[in-house]
């Protein structure tokens, strides 16, 4: 290729366009809810489009709502070279999950702007639809759609807790494209993310050369029992759906424990019915989070979920439904995308480590199609989806100048 230009990003620029998206959702502790496909999230969309646009990109929406922003590259034929992330949030998320690895690639065009530098290549920036799952799950939808791992029809059916679908909610904030989601080729993907746990910082490193991520299963269970009266009815005859799930959420978290050091396993959302101080719960809805970067070892977390549930409900009298919601296989990235982030961190004099992704992102589903990459930097005591969510500015610039030499590794002939 032809030589790499030594040129920076911005880093006062990267850090305002964080600050100014992190306006639209704010919340009292300093951080950002913008849930899918709410009026908040199109919010943020449409800064982002003025924003490419300004920048003299072209703007393409697909119709999962995947916003995708070109810059022109001297040879048209050429597949992109693509970085970008999500948009949406937690309920009570951060500035930084997801909409830095958009603005970072943001940062990128907008300093390839600034130096008049061309690539052969054309450089995409990508948003995708609905990745936290928080409002829609799976998580990660549009992005599987695009890899092909869900159908649109599916993914257009999926409702909220108030019965909304995606499809109805993209076509009412206006990002229900023409484009079919999917099919277009990429020459690369990389994906610029805060690591969303402690490794980082605790090594005293900018950059995690990101080679994998764990694989995951998520299941929605109801308990049922019978609701009875609390004062009546003696301990020995009731058929607590609660009771069932409490024990079951400590057998979950042994469930990982005996998959040290690398299963963990979550109970995020917990529902009780009919809700009431001086009644016998009837119906406990919870949902389950099992990961581990071994798909085999995930499957035995899952026969021992099954197990537990058994054994558990069997016990007490409860009857017990198990609903897979997700699996997602263990991810092996890009062996030329590793290379080029390495590469990119030592020229850059940034100190960098292999590491493996817990959590998922969309370059899981994005690497099934095509050759992909991450860049982690640090956020504070490894803290995310949470509004105390805090990352510097010079780590993200750091991040974000590693993603402008990889990208330019591929993008430049």
């Amino acid at each position: 290729m032809a030589t790499m230009p030594n040129i920076r990003v911005n880093q006062e620029r990267l850090w305002q366009s964080l600050m100014d998206m992190a306006k639209i959702g704010a919340t009292e502790k300093g951080g950002s809810c913008r849930l899918a496909l709410t009026d908040l999230d199109k919010q943020g969309r449409d800064l982002f489009v003025r924003w490419c646009k300004e920048a003299g990109c072209t703007v393409a929406v697909d119709r999962m709502g995947n916003i995708f922003a070109r810059r022109p590259g001297r040879n048209p034929d050429l597949a992109p070279v693509v970085t970008g992330s999500h948009l949406d949030t937690q309920p009570t998320g951060g500035k930084f999950d997801g909409v830095y690895g958009v603005l970072a690639g943001l940062e990128v065009v907008r300093t390839l702007n600034d130096h008049g530098y061309e690539t052969d290549a054309p450089i995409e920036v990508t948003v995708w639809t609905n990745e936290e799952g928080s409002r829609f799950a799976p998580s990660m939808t549009a992005s599987g759609v695009f890899a092909g791992a869900y159908t649109e029809e599916y993914a257009h059916a999926i409702a909220d807790d108030q019965g909304k679908t995606m499809g109805e909610e993209l076509k009412r904030i206006g990002y229900l494209g023409d484009r079919p989601c999917g099919g277009q080729k990429f020459r690369a993907f990389f994906e610029a993310h805060i690591e969303q746990g402690p490794i980082l910082e605790a090594e005293k490193r900018t950059i995690g050369v990101v080679i994998g991520a764990q694989g995951q299963r998520w299941f929605d269970v109801t308990i049922t029992g019978q609701e009875a009266h609390a004062g009546t009815t003696p301990m020995p005859r009731r058929h607590d759906a609660l009771l069932g799930a409490a024990r079951l959420v400590d057998r979950i978290n042994a469930i990982a424990l005996a998959h040290a050091p690398h299963g963990v396993s979550t109970v995020g959302v917990l529902r009780v019915s009919p809700a009431s101080r001086n009644t016998i719960p009837g119906k406990v809805h919870f949902t389950v989070d099992l990961r581990h970067p071994g798909d085999e070892a995930l499957a035995r977390m899952k026969d021992s979920l099954e197990a537990a549930l058994s054994a558990v409900c069997g016990e007490l009298g409860l009857a017990h439904e198990l609903k897979q919601v997700v699996h997602t296989k263990p991810v092996v990235f890009d062996g030329d995308c590793v290379d080029a982030v390495r590469k990119a961190a030592g020229e850059c004099g940034f100190g960098s480590m292999e590491i493996v992704s817990g959590a998922g992102h969309d370059a899981c589903h994005i690497n099934r199609v095509a050759p992909t990459g991450m860049i982690f930097v640090p956020c504070a005591d490894g803290i995310s989806h949470n509004e105390v969510e805090s990352a510097t500015p010079q780590d993200l610039a750091a991040g974000c100048d590693v993603l402008l030499r990889a990208m330019l590794e591929r993008a430049v002939l």
